[in-house]
């Protein structure tokens, strides 16, 4: 997962994270340039899940 396949799709990608994860919020999927890293650390605390699965996640959509 690279930023420019983040920022691509991102809005697609976001929409799609929003409905398998239902808690998650506009605030915690804000992704700006740089900050990739954390995002991620959002989303593991958010999800309880790893960076590494969180980017599994992300890859599989």
């Amino acid at each position: 997962m690279t930023t420019t396949e983040l920022n691509g799709d991102w809005e697609v990608q976001k929409a799609k994270l929003k409905q398998r994860f239902a808690d998650l919020t506009d605030n915690d999927l804000m992704f700006l340039d740089g900050k990739k890293d954390e995002m991620l650390g959002r989303l593991e605390i958010k999800l309880g899940k790893t960076k590494e699965e969180i980017r599994k996640i992300l890859d599989k959509i």
